[in-house]
């Protein structure tokens, strides 16, 4: 749930600190006046609406560029999410105006990391995903690379973590992004942290 303060002049503010907003005197950034803002408007939030269908991908893609928004696109498996992955997917939000998520589908995480795996399903993986602040938009492929969702997605920026480098890439992926107009930024991960390790672990 987030909180929208209403000037008087029926303009909309998002106050950075509620507490210290309300009732003080301020000036609106969408139309200049000022005014007391109002008691807080509680807006629901749906994390179900910020996961597309693969179908879905061109269109809200076009809408993203028609408003003239960096798109930053990652993309993997996140089968157990740990704080190496928010920390990455943070990292990665930070290098544009939104981020969007494919995600590996069931059977591409089983053939990427063999039997057992995925622990969760794509449908649980893509909720919490979907539910973080960092993420914009979560988009779930059958395939195990992501060549064709990166076309669909056509990224401004493309991040990866880790090991990799954009000569290490994938070479049709790096294409596919490339090709498009986007760039490679490689985003360092949080040393130690893994669903691998977390699973040995568990089963110690």
């Amino acid at each position: 749930m987030r909180a929208l303060y209403g000037c008087q002049d029926s303009c909309r503010y998002e106050a950075a600190d509620h507490s210290e907003m309300r009732g003080t005197l301020a000036t609106c950034p969408d139309c200049g006046c000022q005014g007391r803002f109002s008691r807080p408007k509680i807006l629901p939030v749906d994390f179900h609406k910020k996961i597309l269908r693969l179908e879905e991908l061109a269109a809200w893609r076009a809408g993203l560029r028609d408003s003239v928004k960096k798109l930053v696109v990652t993309n993997g498996c996140f089968d157990l999410i740990h704080i190496g992955h928010v920390t990455y997917l943070q990292a990665a939000r930070g290098q544009g105006d939104a981020l969007l998520v494919g995600l590996n589908g069931d059977a591409s995480v089983r053939a990427l990391k063999g039997p057992g795996r995925p622990i969760n399903s794509e449908g649980d993986r893509a909720g919490v995903l979907a539910a973080l602040e960092s993420v914009d938009a979560v988009c779930i492929f059958p395939e195990d690379r992501a060549t064709a969702f990166l076309r669909l997605a056509k990224p401004d920026i493309y991040v990866k973590g880790g090991d990799y480098t954009p000569e290490t890439l994938n070479a049709e992926e790096r294409s596919a992004v490339e090709s498009g107009g986007g760039r490679i930024v490689i985003v360092p991960v949080v040393p130690g942290k893994s669903t691998t390790r977390l699973l040995q672990r568990l089963a110690q």
